[in-house]
C-alpha cells in the first residue's frame, strides 16, 4: 500500500487536496474511485436591506386597514367605557332575571361570561337600529386620522429604533436580538406616538360619545371635528387636546408587552422553520410558508390578547380624562370631574366599583384582537413587498 505521503499530486487533488491549477478540486472515493457529489454549503441567509421609510408606509396602511374593519366595536368599547352609556347596561340586566347562583366556579365565570357577551351584543345592535348603521362608524374619520399617523409613527420608531439599538450593541441577527432591545424600542415607540397623536384619539372619543338628536331633542355638542378643536381650546386651553397623555404613557406599558411577546413568538416559529429547511430529509412545501405567516399572525393577535386584558384599567381611566365630564359645585358653577391619572383612578374605584375599571373589555378584545392580526399581517406583507423585513 503506498504511503499517503507519496500519493502523487494528481492522486491529492483528486482526494481533495490543493491543486496546481488553483481551482477546486473534485473529490472522489478512495476505495471506489467515484466522484463524491459536492454537498452545498448552507445558505447563510443575507440581511435584508434596511428601508427606514417602509416601516412607516406598512405601518400606516395595516393600521387603516384595521381600523376600518373594526369600528363598529370601537364605538362600542368607547360608549361602555364611559359612564354617559352605564344606564342603558344597567337597564338590560335589570329586564333580565339574575341567574341562579353556583357553587361551581368555573359554572358562575362561564355564565358571567356568557351574559357579557350577550349584553354586549344587545347595545351594539341597539345602536344599528335607533341610531343607523352609520352610528357604528362615528368618529371614523378622526380614528383613521389618528390610526394612519399612529401606526405609522409607531412601527417606524420601534423598526427602526430596534435596528438602531440591535447595530450600535452588535447584534447582527434577529436570534440574537435580546428581549430588552425590543422593550427599549418599544417603549421609545409608545412615548413618541402618544405625544403626537394625543389630540386626534381625544376629538375621535369626544365625537363617539356625542349625543344624537334623536335620542336627547337638542342639537349636537359638536358639528365636527374641526369644531370639537375649537371648543376644547376656547374653553379648556391647547392643554385641553392632551388630556388623558399622561394614560397614553401609562398604556405605553401594553405596546411595550405586545412587542416583546410577538418578537418572542415570532422568534420561536423562526427557529422552527429554520430547522425544517436545514433537514435534508424534510421536503419544504408552500404548506409551511403558510403556517409561518398564519404562526405570526396568531402571535401577533395572541401578544395583544394578553397585554391588553392585564393593563385595561388605563383605557378606562384614559377615555374618562378625555371626555372630560363636569360635575356641579352651587351657584351654577361647574368643575372638571376628573382632574388628574391617580385622582381619576381613584374616584371611578371609588363610586362605580373595581367592575367599572373593566368597562368594555369585551368589545375592546373583540375589537383589538383581530384588529392585531390584520395589522401585523399587512406590515409584514408590505415590508415583503419593499423586500425587506420587520
Amino acid at each position: 500500500m503506498t504511503p499517503s505521503s507519496t500519493i502523487p499530486s494528481s492522486a491529492q487533488a483528486h482526494l481533495g487536496g490543493p491543486s496546481s491549477f488553483g481551482q477546486e478540486p473534485i473529490p472522489q472515493s478512495r476505495e471506489m474511485g467515484e466522484v463524491i457529489p459536492k454537498r452545498a454549503p448552507a445558505a447563510v441567509e443575507e440581511k435584508p436591506e434596511a428601508k427606514p421609510f417602509a416601516h412607516f408606509v406598512a405601518g400606516g396602511l395595516g393600521g387603516m386597514t384595521a381600523a376600518t374593519l373594526t369600528s363598529p366595536l370601537d364605538v362600542l368599547k368607547t360608549r361602555l367605557q364611559s359612564d354617559f352609556y352605564q344606564a342603558q347596561l344597567q337597564a338590560l340586566r335589570a329586564a333580565k332575571p339574575a341567574p341562579a347562583p353556583s357553587s361551581n366556579t368555573l359554572v358562575h365565570l362561564t355564565r358571567t361570561a356568557g351574559m357579557h357577551f350577550s349584553e354586549t351584543f344587545q347595545i351594539l345592535r341597539s345602536i344599528h337600529v335607533h341610531e343607523g348603521w352609520r352610528a357604528l362608524f362615528k368618529g371614523l374619520g378622526p380614528n383613521l386620522i389618528g390610526v394612519v399617523p399612529a401606526r405609522a409613527i409607531n412601527f417606524y420608531v420601534y423598526g427602526n429604533g430596534k435596528r438602531i439599538l440591535s447595530d450600535y450593541f452588535g447584534y447582527r441577527t434577529a436570534d440574537q436580538t435580546p428581549m430588552g432591545i425590543h422593550l427599549a424600542a418599544a417603549s421609545i415607540a409608545g412615548i413618541a406616538t402618544g405625544t403626537a397623536t394625543n389630540p386626534i384619539w381625544l376629538v375621535k372619543t369626544r365625537l363617539q360619545l356625542d349625543k344624537s338628536n334623536a335620542e336627547h331633542g337638542k342639537s349636537r355638542q359638536y358639528r365636527n371635528s374641526l369644531d370639537c378643536v375649537k371648543q376644547t381650546v376656547r374653553h379648556e386651553g391647547i392643554k385641553g387636546l392632551y388630556r388623558g397623555l399622561s394614560a397614553s404613557y401609562l398604556g405605553v406599558t401594553e405596546s411595550s408587552l405586545q412587542w416583546v411577546m410577538y418578537e418572542q413568538m415570532k422568534m420561536f416559529l423562526a427557529r422552527r422553520d429554520a430547522l425544517k429547511k436545514s433537514d435534508p430529509g424534510y421536503e419544504y412545501t408552500s404548506w409551511d410558508s403558510a403556517e409561518l405567516w398564519g404562526g405570526r399572525i396568531s402571535a401577533a393577535g395572541l401578544a395583544k390578547l394578553v397585554a391588553a386584558a392585564i393593563t385595561y384599567p388605563h383605557e378606562v381611566v384614559r377615555t374618562r380624562l378625555r371626555q372630560a365630564p363636569t360635575v356641579s359645585v352651587g351657584n351654577g358653577n361647574v368643575v372638571m370631574k376628573y382632574t388628574g391619572l391617580a385622582q381619576c383612578f381613584k374616584t371611578v374605584w371609588k363610586e362605580e366599583g373595581m367592575v367599572a375599571m373593566y368597562g368594555g373589555l369585551t368589545p375592546h378584545l373583540l375589537r383589538v384582537v383581530p384588529s392585531a392580526a390584520i395589522m401585523f399581517g399587512m406590515y409584514e406583507f408590505i415590508l415583503r413587498v419593499f423586500g425587506t423585513t420587520s
